[in-house]
């Protein structure tokens, strides 16, 4: 009996609320070029709301994320909150001035979540955008990507941000995507080294193998994951894409295990993580 009360205090509070860890991946890519090595720093799905991801939990990710000295951030969306145990809600106008005191070398980028569509009533009843945690974001200093690619200053490296696959209720009732992946992928030059942005995995099979590096999150892990191997996944290919580091047809994909909880506040073998990508030539 004890054990189980133990479980269910560390599922249900300790892991989701309490700890916070760096989790490290190491990318190569062929065709990157080698005096442009990267350390990218990811966070997804923080899904803010007391009591477990509160201004206090937003301040203690962006402290550990400046400490790292990243050269780049990027902010993979799903700001809103993604259960109905929230004991205090947290607005993204909040959110969004400490969000806005990342530094890194080559800037911050983020893209939009499933949530951040959903909880804009707004944007579902015109079908689209201006999306309104896209506009504060922008208001902070922080770059929006919605199907759009640009080029870092002062390197050779393109950034692509994928709008979200599960933005908006369509009229059969089903939830339908505005996002453009060959019109993103068509501002690039053919030869130039890529980082894609999209919030959910699923894209990834379509990504083309000149993209060096597409960094999703969405899936938190399954949230309960035990022996690499998670029972709920929102993804149509399951495990396949649940979480961390995949390569598939010359490609990488990162997963991140993003911060906060989406259906039910519990984390169980998916610690809330801040993402590190060393990305590099092979």
């Amino acid at each position: 009996m004890l054990v189980g009360l133990f479980s269910a205090l560390y599922a249900f509070f300790i892991e989701p609320a309490l700890r916070l860890r760096v989790k490290k991946w190491r990318v190569a890519h062929p065709s990157w070029p080698e005096d442009e090595a990267l350390r990218i720093v990811a966070i997804s799905d923080l899904h803010v709301g007391e009591p477990y991801v509160g201004l206090k939990r937003v301040r203690q990710v962006v402290r550990r994320i400046n400490a790292m000295s990243p050269d780049l951030v990027m902010l993979l969306g799903d700001y809103a909150a993604g259960h109905r145990f929230i004991t205090e809600p947290v607005q993204i106008a909040d959110v969004a001035p400490i969000l806005a005191q990342i530094k890194a070398k080559h800037g911050v980028y983020a893209v939009l979540g499933n949530h951040d569509w959903w909880d804009d009533l707004a944007a579902q009843r015109r079908g689209g955008g201006p999306n309104l945690y896209a506009d504060i974001l922008t208001r902070e200093g922080i770059k929006v990507l919605s199907n759009e690619a640009l080029q870092l200053p002062g390197t050779w490296i393109w950034l692509a941000g994928l709008e979200d696959q599960l933005a908006v209720r369509g009229p059969t009732g089903r939830w339908e995507g505005l996002d453009d992946l060959p019109g993103t992928l068509a501002q690039i030059p053919e030869d130039a080294p890529a980082i894609l942005l999209a919030h959910e995995p699923d894209i990834f099979p379509e990504v083309p193998e000149r993209v060096a590096l597409t960094l999703s999150g969405h899936t938190h892990g399954g949230q309960v994951r035990l022996f690499g191997w998670s029972p709920l996944v929102p993804s149509r290919f399951g495990n396949r894409y649940a979480y961390g580091h995949v390569q598939e047809d010359g490609k990488s994909l990162v997963i991140s295990g993003g911060i906060g909880c989406s259906i039910a506040p519990v984390r169980l073998g998916v610690v809330p993580e801040i993402t590190e990508i060393f990305l590099s030539k092979a």
